[in-house]
């Protein structure tokens, strides 16, 4: 489904805009995302630990890069194994890894520790555990097969064969595969540069006193958590008062330089909620407000010069579930990720649940261990939680409840996307 995004008009005299389903706004923020940041870096292996690579990557090289034994034991020729066992053969020497595998002499066998070079000659290894060694022979009574314990030359990876896709997360498992091929850098990415302000009077620093009516500001430091990534890069420009000419000049600076621009609050229709308005006025463009979402129904997709804005709720709650539905996608379809949706898994509710429907819930819960089929039992927290970040701390994460579900039994499938 190909969905336009669509600025939308302010109109003082005409009643709120409908919800939009939250599909629908992310699918115009991936469209507003639609290409990840210019600028690749080369850069070398200890240094792109969680970067996202920006070309496939194709073997330079076969792995294994030689048959090497696959432990240790004894290099022999299954062909000098006459007749019926036992067989006995002289050890003519050893060959430990690092070193070169030379020749097998004619009906001997050689000693082979684990990662050495097959000696020329030799079509197995049998283990130290499957022989008698006296002296300068081995005795075993079972004929091995061809090419047991043997570690074929290009069995692991073919030459050419690509190895990292594009807009992969550089972990252990792909800087070690970069690493065996011999590859001393790898091209990544640049960073997304992103700016984070959070608006409001009210807000303070935690350790700050606090005057009547002032809160501490749990989004600064919940939002600076999420984006922290080794494929972001962070301007925390604070908080700023709820003054339209200092949060207009606030954003004006941060879409200057920033791919994304990430706001908390003012997002509403209340007499300080000023962020649709100034981005407007300031060249700017809203594609996505009012979502039917729960917790968050304030919240906007659209554009600042060039970066794309995401405002956010106030409430800490609010912020973190449409930041983890609708922001944190359009950050990683920037970053360049294959894949920038989350993932959700199936479990089953462990109690029945009775709700108003009219917009996609996203519930704080609980994994619990499941029943005969493995599915884990999803337990719901309290359903008055949009203003509870305390229960949010204590939740494994997020169960999606259907808009127009208004009731579900006990074991019935639901989605759940786990912190």
């Amino acid at each position: 489904m190909v969905i336009e995004a669509r600025a939308l008009t302010d109109c003082s005299t005409a009643g709120p805009a409908p919800l939009m389903s939250w599909e629908q706004a992310r699918a115009i923020g991936l469209s507003l995302a639609s290409r990840p940041v210019a600028g690749d870096v080369p850069l070398p292996l200890a240094q792109a630990v969680g970067r996202v690579t920006a070309l496939p990557f194709a073997s330079p090289v076969a792995l294994p890069l030689f048959d090497n034994a696959a432990m240790d034991g004894y290099a022999l020729a299954t062909s000098s194994l006459n007749g019926p066992g036992p067989w006995t053969l002289p050890v003519a020497g050893r060959i430990a890894a690092g070193e070169t595998g030379g020749s097998l002499p004619p009906g001997a066998a050689l000693r082979i520790l684990t990662g050495a070079p097959i000696p020329k000659g030799a079509d197995a290894v049998i283990m130290q555990e499957h022989v008698c060694r006296h002296g300068s022979d081995i005795t075993l009574h079972d004929r091995p097969a061809p090419g047991i314990n043997i570690r074929r030359a290009g069995e692991d990876l073919a030459f050419g064969a690509e190895v990292l896709p594009a807009g992969r997360a550089l972990g252990p498992r792909e800087l070690g595969v970069l690493a065996a091929m011999g590859q001393a850098q790898v091209t990544v990415r640049r960073r997304v540069r992103v700016a984070l302000l959070c608006s409001g009077s009210e807000l303070r620093e935690p350790g700050e006193p606090l005057a009547p009516g002032q809160i501490w500001n749990a989004n600064r430091f919940l939002l600076a958590a999420a984006l922290h990534a080794p494929w972001v890069d962070l301007v925390d420009l604070g908080a700023v008062p709820d003054d339209p000419a200092r949060l207009a000049a606030d954003l004006l600076r941060a879409a200057s330089s920033a791919d994304m621009v990430i706001s908390t609050g003012g997002m509403a229709d209340g007499d300080e909620d000023h962020m649709p308005r100034l981005l407007r006025e300031n060249g700017g463009a809203v594609h996505a407000l009012r979502v039917a979402i729960k917790p968050g129904k304030p919240v906007g997709i659209g554009t600042l010069g060039g970066a794309v804005h995401v405002g956010l709720p106030g409430n800490p709650v609010a912020a973190f579930v449409t930041w983890s539905m609708l922001g944190a996608p359009l950050l990683r379809k920037l970053a360049g990720f294959a894949d920038p949706l989350p993932v959700f898994r199936t479990g089953r509710l462990s109690a029945p649940l009775v709700r108003r429907p009219g917009r996609t819930e996203f519930r704080p819960a609980c994994l619990k261990p499941g029943g005969p089929d493995g599915l884990p039992l999803v337990e719901l927290m309290a359903p008055n939680f949009a203003a509870r970040i305390a229960l949010l701390a204590s939740a494994d994460g997020l169960a999606l409840l259907p808009p127009d579900a208004d009731r579900l039994d006990a074991g019935a499938h639901v989605d759940f996307l786990k912190f």
